[in-house]
This record gives structure tokens, sequence and C-alpha cells, in this order.
């Protein structure tokens, strides 16, 4: 299936999915939203998660003790933290007032956990980009892209390009657009004490924090519908290659006994699993939005009983999914990555020759990076498509927006 066979599973104009909300804004959908059956259910059923005390996704509920010990970052790991701070700075000044107002939070505020991926606003959090003016939402990008490594903001800035582009093909440019996103800053800009910035809206949800130099960028939700921009000035624009490949890579890297002992399920919607395993919103991914603390049992095979080869491709999904990290700061997340490397699992849910859908997730005390292929939000089809992929990224045990640092701290 190439990227364009998205276009096959466009809705008519005349559809009711595309009529009921066309014309909306951001604010007005979220109305539509919340008294939808479908949606308003996804809302009523996250929103008590949000409210919970934050402690961190784990395997059967008990945080592992010293998993994540704060020390201070090693030469050439550090975090571009002055580059970071004049950009926040920038930020501030280009907004008036009442946009400084709502930008910031302190840095072990709740509303870092509000953050989501559909469309539909549930929390609005900081300021909605789409509503700025256009140096407002220059200055929030000039940040993210003082943060992250050239090619992790290139991934996150193409999250909200793909995300226009679904809007221009489906007609519903106000609900998604380039700029259907939340900004916010927690904490106060500086080179020792904690803060960091959150970004998110639909397919795209970026958490960042910064303490003497070290930095998690965690949790964060990256997705696409269509993986592929085919058309106009941004045509050629993909998503997520690199991952579907080495996924697939995995699979074949590994003896036949290893292969069936990883997939725990043959179909992405089996009747073997448990009734709650496929959320309506989620589908496969377990660490989503409003999942902070989740308990998450390792699944499939050990990574340590894999093949040479397998190993190696494991560490290089690892390195893709922190590839948002600047150069210092992933050298010291895959030392850590590495280190626990003994404790790591891998599993795998449906086919896994090119073409196929799938699920996979990779999972360690220090990291939690799942892939899965999803149904139709705004294209028409009910089963997953190779084209629509979701992909989430956690630090277990704690240090998510990085807390257990910040903890340490206090």
């Amino acid at each position: 299936m190439s990227p364009a066979d998205f276009r096959r599973y466009l809705f008519p104009p005349d559809s009711p999915r595309i009529t009921a909300v066309k014309g909306l804004d951001a604010y007005e959908y979220r109305e539509a939203a919340k008294a939808h059956p479908f949606t308003g259910g996804l809302i009523r059923g996250w929103k008590p998660l949000q409210l919970q005390e934050f402690r961190g996704i784990t395997e059967d509920g008990q945080l592992q003790p010293d998993v994540h010990p704060f020390t201070p970052a090693r030469p050439g790991e550090e975090a571009p933290t002055e580059p970071m701070i004049a950009a926040a700075r920038a930020l501030e000044e280009a907004l008036d007032d009442e946009g400084r107002a709502k930008l910031s939070y302190p840095v072990d505020a709740v509303e870092w956990q509000t953050w989501a991926n559909p469309e539909f606003l549930q929390f609005d959090t900081g300021v909605r980009l789409e509503f700025q003016p256009p140096e407002v939402r220059r200055a929030a990008l000039d940040l993210v892209r003082a943060s992250l490594s050239p090619e992790g903001y290139r991934l996150v800035h193409d999250m909200m390009l793909v995300n226009g582009f679904l809007g221009e093909v489906v007609g519903l440019e106000p609900i998604l657009n380039e700029f259907s996103y939340n900004f916010a800053l927690y904490g106060r800009p500086d080179p020792v004490e904690p803060w960091g910035w959150q970004l998110f809206g639909h397919h795209c949800a970026v958490n960042c924090l910064v303490i003497e130099g070290r930095m998690v960028v965690s949790p964060v939700f990256l997705g696409a519908e269509p993986n592929e921009i085919d058309e106009g000035p941004r045509a050629g624009t993909t998503a997520f290659t690199d991952r579907i490949e080495l996924g697939t890579g995995l699979m074949a890297a590994l003896p036949e006994d290893q292969r069936r002992a990883a997939v725990v399920y043959e179909r992405m919607v089996d009747p073997a699993m448990p009734p709650d395993r496929v959320h309506p919103g989620d589908e496969r991914h377990l660490g989503g939005a409003f999942q902070d603390n989740r308990i998450i049992p390792a699944e499939g095979i050990p990574v340590a009983e894999m093949p040479s080869r397998a190993k190696e491709i494991v560490l290089s999904i690892a390195e893709s999914f922190v590839s948002l990290l600047p150069e210092g700061p992933r050298a010291a997340r895959m030392r850590e990555i590495r280190e626990h490397l003994g404790e790591t699992w891998f599993s795998w849910i449906g086919g896994h020759e090119p073409g196929d859908v799938f699920y996979y997730r990779v999972q360690s005390p220090v990291l939690i990076a799942e892939l899965d292929h999803h149904c139709g939000v705004f294209l028409d089809y009910d089963t997953p498509k190779p084209f629509h992929i979701h992909t989430v990224l956690r630090t277990p045990n704690g240090n998510d927006y990085g807390r257990a640092w910040v903890r340490q701290r206090q």
C-alpha cells in the first residue's frame, strides 16, 4: 500500500462526519465533542485520571527505587540551557499581559498532566497557538527548536504540518491546522532550577524539562494520519519510516521460536485479548494521555536472550524514540537505556511482514516505546491501516516530566 492510498478513504464532502463539524473553531468543537456519544465518552473516561497525584508508570504498581538518581550532567552532555532560556524569554516578550498570565505554571503543577493527542480540546492549558499572532507562534517554535535536536525538531514540526495537511484534505482547517496546539511554560527559565515547556494537540505532544543541565523529554506522543504529505509545497514529508522498518527488521532478526514468543496476540483485535486491551481511543498503545500512573506489565521476550543483531536493533528503536533529545542529553539517555538492557522486554501484536499493520513495545525500568497502527478518525476505515500511526515515549518509574529529579531537589 502506497501512502497516497489514504485518498481512497476520504469521506464524501457531504458526509455527516465532515458536515457536522465544518466551520467550528477549536472551542466550538470542544463543546460538540463533549456532547457526542463517542468523544464525550472518551472525555468522561479520561477526566478523573488527570486528577490523580502523579506517581509514574510501573510494571506492577510499585516504583522501582533508585532508578532515576539525579546527578549533574557530564561534560559534553549538557542541555542547551542558555539558548532555551533566551527563546523562552523571547516568547514571554512576544505575548501580551493576558497571554503571559495564561502561559506559565509552577514547575510541579498538575497541568503537566493535561496534555492530550486528540483533535478536540479537553484542557485548555497555556496559550492556543492558532489564536496567537505570527510572532508568538514563531517564538514558541523557536523554543522547541532551541531545545531539541535538529532531527527532533523536524519530526515534531512535521507532525504539525501533516495535521494541517489533513485539515486541508478533508476541508476542516479550523480544527485541523498547523497551529492547532497549546503551549505552556512550567517554572521560570533558569540555568540551574528546574523548568520546562509543553506542546500538545492533535497527533503531537511533547513535554520537556531541564534541571542543572540535565534534560528529560517525556512523555512524547507523535502520530500521523496520513503519514506522508503527497502533494503541495510540503510534498514528500514523511513520518516513522525508520520506526516501521526497525520493527519489522527486529522481528526478521529473531529466531523463529523467539519471534513466536514475542507475538502476544496474532491479530490487532484478537479474540484472545481481555475485554479492555483495545481502548476505543488509544487502541493498543498503553502509555498515552492521562496514563501517567498506569500499571503496564512487561510482555513478550527478554531482550537479553536475543541474538546480538536483534539487540542492536532494539537499541536503534530506543534511539529513534529518544532522538528528540539534543546530542549531549541523548548520549546520557542512551547510556541509561543500555544499563537496563538486561531488564528490557519486547512485545508484538499483529503481522510482521512488509506492509502489515502491527503494534510493538520496548519496555524497561527507564523506557517505554510504543508504535501502533490505528483505525480511521478523519478518514473512513474501521480497521488499522499502515498510513495511520501512533507512537508513544514514556519514562516509567516516576521520571516523566522530569518529576523524579524535581522531587529530589525539593
